[in-house]
């Protein structure tokens, strides 16, 4: 029974520090080991429960029946009210150099220290059996485990949010989820309770635009931007403190899928995102980002036409350009689910000293908020105990006892100040590290009310809608016509057509056209109807300033890196009577580029080449899909050629393909094959000559250009032009 647990793949090495090496004592291996319970009684009989004979009743005194059954019962815990839907990955983060005019937060200001750290990956509304591919906003948080103690950037993958206070989370999350009286649609916006709300809360409009964008639908979480929403503060070791946007910037770019494409994808793999994370990780493909801020001094606090304080704005890059500071790996995947991603508490209050909060009113309520939602999921007040939210470094403090305490405290005194132990533990100075908050003046009432540089609602909306490419703009168009093609009240309908008319009448008019309805005529100041009614409605009004920027270029990811294909996963269509050699060359060049090749053939097993050698296959056409893929390729060889193009799911999987505009490219002696598609009646004559065209499409008996074209292509992701003109049934 002395075996050994075989060994992770690819598992860097850590540092000594490092928070995988603090979990490995709570790290359970029971390969080669006995079966006992939880207080370590070995296990005798596992298959059969205590009983008065063999036919009697089950005995009380089962003690191990007992164990067994009462854990079963309380496996599960409380899913989260929202994010509910994770995957997460153990990584490191290193700055890139000393930080220290900005802040003393010590992991930010040391380039040669390296900081653990755990992310988890998240939709939004729907429940933890709910698809990845949802149109939903996506949770991006990141627990630094820092010898300050742990920070955690509790972030979205858009920049901004719904509402800007909170007070008014509920309603949006009540609004969002499936509907009380029936617990449907399950993650999905496209209902009646969503868009009533949205239609009432004009302070929604910037973030409704990027929720009915591309980027509600990413191709990967490692192919999506991070953003902790809120402005922060950096003080440094003097006092000194100025306001901080962070991001993260992915280093494969921002890429997403089609709306048609993200549905079938449900369909064929709802864990689409989450297996594609947990494979790059084992594949040795870490996913990179790099940590970006924008800095603004405390001087410049008012010189924005926004409030650096609202959560519904975002500060344009023009304006104010993102600093790369450092980058975050992700290396290895968490060894338990439950134990780890499932368990993992994040709270935006977790901070270190040189980061501190500001008054952002959704930011203060979230204080609150999140350590209320883990003394319920968690169960008590000692769930920082639990292994993967522990910090790296010792915890000493006169909190004591409680639910679930793993902590055995030694000594006399649990209070402070105190005589009998030296008054230990004891207050740190600031200049050894103790936490101080920024020392920021306040004098106001109390009062319920909200700053009126908070009421431009729509002009940051439109800045997004006019940074958008064509086919960007066409994709919202069409989410919206979706989304509220579901609604069955006409009345949300209408006014939800009023407010986009407040952001762009072309919007509002094609959204219109394509619902069958004209777009009503509601004052700007009647459109939110949570207003009080005092009489001073116009002291809350939305405000609808032009703006003075145009268009922000990083608001689109027309313009992300399209320079890399690592990671991205290429079909290569074949059958018995393959070409060997160009599948190989094709093949074995993506390979090198960091691409995943996957060989999909009539059937599993082996397809015999026309040279006789036996290919391993990936996947058959009947459990692959193309929607699980970013490009394809055929190969040429007679026999290969004719029975493909006689094969429909093979016709299919390329018609899919042209659809979802990707890269399509083939061997001239495949020709055949792509001229039974409905797609090759549509393309020009000259499609054939082995020019790649904007479509997407190249044909070339050339292999060494084919190899390195398709290679550009893929890398371009997606060809968006073919949308409008070629349409096709797939």
């Amino acid at each position: 029974m002395d075996k050994k647990a075989p060994k992770r793949k690819n598992k860097p090495a850590q540092p000594e520090n490092d928070k995988t090496a603090k979990l490995e004592s709570f790290v359970a291996d029971s390969t080669g080991e006995f079966l006992t319970t939880n207080h370590g009684v070995r296990i005798n009989d596992d298959q059969n429960s205590l009983k008065a004979g063999e036919r009697g009743a089950t005995l009380l005194e089962d003690f191990i029946l007992r164990e067994k059954i009462t854990h079963f019962d309380h496996e599960r815990i409380p899913e989260r009210v929202v994010h509910a839907r994770g995957s997460a990955a153990h990584g490191v983060f290193k700055v890139y150099e000393d930080m220290s005019k900005l802040t003393r937060a010590a992991f930010l200001c040391d380039p040669g220290a390296e900081t653990p750290v755990f992310v988890r990956f998240s939709t939004v509304a729907g429940s933890r059996g709910s698809t990845d591919l949802a149109r939903d906003v996506r949770g991006f948080a990141v627990k630094f485990y820092t010898q300050e103690g742990n920070f955690d950037l509790v972030g979205n993958n858009m920049p901004v949010f719904f509402i800007q206070d909170t007070v008014k989370f509920p309603d949006l999350v009540h609004a969002v989820k499936p509907e009380p009286d029936n617990e449907m649609p399950q993650a999905a916006s496209a209902h009646d309770t969503f868009w009533d709300f949205i239609s009432q809360m004009p302070e929604s409009s910037h973030m409704i635009m990027w929720l009915m964008s591309d980027r509600a639908i990413p191709r990967s979480y490692r192919m999506m931007e991070g953003f902790g929403v809120h402005t922060f503060r950096f003080v440094n070791a003097n006092g000194e403190a100025s306001f901080v946007k962070f991001h993260w910037k992915p280093l494969l770019g921002v890429h997403s899928v089609a709306w048609d494409e993200a549905q079938n994808i449900s369909g064929k793999d709802p864990d689409f995102h989450r297996r594609d994370l947990w494979d790059a990780i084992e594949a040795g493909a870490f996913p990179e980002w790099e940590l970006g801020v924008q800095i603004v001094p405390e001087a410049d606090e008012f010189k924005f036409e926004f409030d650096l304080l609202d959560p519904t704005k975002l500060i344009p890059e023009e304006l104010v350009p993102v600093q790369r500071i450092g980058k975050m790996t992700l290396n290895r995947n968490p060894d338990n689910f439950f134990a780890e991603t499932e368990q993992v508490a994040f709270h935006v209050g977790h901070v270190v000293p040189g980061i501190d909060f500001t008054n952002d009113p959704l930011l203060q309520g979230r204080l609150f908020s999140y350590t209320d939602t883990q003394l319920i999921r968690l169960g008590g007040p000692n769930f920082h105990e639990i292994p993967i939210n522990r910090p790296v470094i010792p915890v000493h403090n006169n909190q004591r006892d409680g639910h679930m305490r793993q902590t055995i405290n030694r000594g006399k005194t649990s209070y402070g100040p105190n005589g009998i132990a030296a008054n230990d533990p004891r207050q740190v100075p600031a200049a050894q590290g103790g936490f101080v908050s920024h020392n920021e003046a306040i004098d106001a009432r109390k009062i319920r009310a909200r700053s009126r540089s908070f009421f431009d609602h729509f002009s940051q909306a439109r800045l997004f809608l006019n940074s958008q490419s064509n086919a960007e703009k066409n994709h919202i168009i069409d989410a919206f016509s979706f989304e509220l093609g579901k609604v069955k009240a006409i009345p949300v309908r209408e006014r939800m057509l009023a407010v986009l008319i407040q952001i762009d009448k072309d919007l509002a008019g094609a959204v219109a056209q394509a619902l069958g309805l004209k777009i009503p005529k509601i004052p700007l100041a009647d459109l939110n109807n949570s207003l009080p009614a005092d009489g001073k409605r116009k002291d809350y009004a939305s405000v609808n300033p032009k703006g003075s920027l145009v268009k922000s270029i990083a608001l689109s990811m027309a313009t992300t890196i399209k320079d890399t294909v690592k990671s991205r996963k290429i079909a290569i269509l074949a059958a018995d009577g393959v070409n060997e050699q160009t599948l190989s060359k094709v093949k074995d060049f993506l390979v090198a580029q960091g691409a995943v090749v996957h060989i999909i053939a009539p059937r599993l097993g082996e397809i015999i080449s026309a040279g006789g050698k036996n290919i391993v296959v990936d996947e058959s056409l009947l459990t692959a899909a193309s929607v699980l893929y970013d490009a394809v390729y055929v190969p040429g060889g007679t026999n290969s050629v004719n029975a493909l193009s006689g094969e429909a799911n093979a016709i299919h999987f390329l018609n899919e393909a042209f659809k979802h505009c990707k890269a399509i490219a083939a061997d001239k002696q495949a020709l055949q094959v792509l001229e039974s598609t409905y797609f090759a009646k549509k393309l020009p004559a000259e499609y054939a000559n082995g020019t790649a065209l904007r479509e997407g499409i190249l044909i070339t008996e050339d292999i060494k250009a084919l190899t390195k074209t398709f290679v550009e292509m893929i890398a371009l992701h997606r060809f968006w032009d073919r949308e409008i003109q070629r349409k096709i049934p797939a």
